[in-house]
């Protein structure tokens, strides 16, 4: 038991020390969260509800003790007419009759039919169903909102390395400067002006990692992982199309919210339920104090015809108004789900044609930086206008890196609506 204790304390520690190196293991970590966990339970919580309901289909025994006193001798018993007639003829025998009667034994009862408790053991059972699909598709929502934190990751480490490119440069350019400023061939205000750049840098980066921060505690706080960049992923297969599996848990309910509407009208129809009882009864007869002992045992069938109940035709009015509430979500969530999968995939089809324009981009603009830095050296341009390129060349590379990471959100998107495996999309 220690062991196991000391497991679970050192769980987050242990997380953290072990090295990530790809998302599928970083999604593995996720299902051993909390945040996971919590779905978890609501499924056990609706498979006990279901069983709940299906444990009154069995019958429902239980022993009992009793005492009665009466101010007049009470019988123990049904006694038959010719019994009860042979026993007052012989006063030697104890008559089944006392004030203080003693009695332990056990009742039973049990549903023959009711139709009411069958419609509900149906509806417990959708309401497992949709507790699973809830449970699946909030799976898949965390695993593309940790898909999409890496990808954010990764834009920032990018980000990161085209201003380390973007610095180098500079600092070149600072000694050439430097050069021409000592040589009296430059104003001091060339070398600001570099130095001002590097500032931007500096300020830049440190946003970065502030916002870095911020993700890896995002990261941590559904996996007990804490990244220190981020992890390698590769995009092995795309969302596939077809029904929007998001709906599923609302529609799981609706289905059981259509059975509770059903269930509380048939509570109005007649059932049938078996009833019996044994008893072990002690008394001291009344007519000769002789103490008596006998059993009883009784069985019934039960015909119960509801006929009026208020209280019942306001409970049809609640699931009524239930199930309409819930058939306006379904249809507000499918109005939703259709809308934003043909934005998503409109998205995804020009983030593709945008990565490739970017890609061309970066390249034609890395090519006029270095025509520009010869040029700036040689005296044929402003340092205004040579920094302008370097710019240039660092904005156009994070269009290029952020567009990954838009893709990456809107791929994960898709496949959370239509309730594709995340893990055979990444690897």
């Amino acid at each position: 038991m220690l062991k196991y204790i000391l497991i679970f304390i050192c769980f987050p520690v242990l997380m953290q020390a072990q090295n990530v190196q790809n998302i599928g293991q970083l999604l593995d970590s996720l299902k051993a969260n909390p945040q996971t966990k919590s779905d978890v339970i609501a499924v056990q919580k609706a498979v006990n509800a279901r069983n709940s309901v299906y444990s009154k289909l069995f019958p429902d025994i239980s022993g009992f003790g009793r005492y009665d006193y009466g101010s007049s001798p009470t019988g123990m018993l049904p006694v038959a007419p010719d019994e009860m007639f042979a026993m007052k003829a012989d006063p030697s025998v104890g008559q089944p009759f006392s004030k203080n009667i003693f009695r332990v034994g056990a009742v039973i009862s049990m549903p023959v039919y009711i139709q009411s408790l069958y419609t509900t053991a149906r509806m417990a059972k959708m309401m497992v169903r949709s507790a699973k699909d809830k449970a699946y598709i909030n799976l898949l929502s965390n695993e593309a909102l940790l898909v999409g934190l890496n990808s954010n990751l990764i834009y920032i480490k990018s980000l990161e390395k085209a201003l380390d490119s973007k610095r180098a440069s500079l600092l070149k350019t600072k000694q050439f400067v430097e050069i021409k400023v000592n040589n009296g061939r430059a104003s001091v205000n060339a070398l600001l002006k570099i130095n001002n750049a590097l500032n931007d840098i500096s300020v830049t980066m440190n946003n970065l990692e502030i916002q870095k921060q911020q993700i890896i505690a995002v990261i941590n706080s559904y996996t007990g992982v804490r990244l220190s960049k981020p992890v390698e992923m590769t995009q092995a297969g795309t969302f596939q199309k077809g029904e929007f599996k998001a709906l599923n848990p609302l529609l799981d309910k609706l289905k059981a919210t259509h059975l509770a509407y059903r269930a509380e009208k048939e509570k109005l129809l007649p059932s049938l339920v078996a009833v019996g009882s044994f008893s072990d009864n002690f008394a001291r007869a009344y007519n000769n104090n002789l103490n008596i002992n006998n059993h009883y045992t009784a069985a019934a069938i039960v015909l119960k015809i509801p006929i009026f109940s208020k209280d019942q035709y306001s409970q049809i009015k609640k699931s009524h108004l239930e199930m309409e509430d819930t058939q306006n979500e379904v249809a507000k969530l499918k109005l939703n789900l259709t809308s934003q999968s043909l934005q998503l995939q409109k998205s995804l089809d020009l983030l593709d044609n945008s990565l490739l324009l970017y890609k061309k981009s970066v390249k034609d603009k890395q090519q006029l930086l270095e025509i520009a830095t010869v040029d700036y050296k040689t005296g044929r341009m402003t340092m205004e206008d040579y920094l302008k390129y370097v710019d240039d060349l660092v904005f156009e590379k994070a269009r290029l890196y952020k567009a990954h990471s838009e893709k990456w959100q809107t791929l994960m998107k898709l496949a959370v609506i239509y309730g594709n495996n995340i893990e055979q999309i990444v690897k």
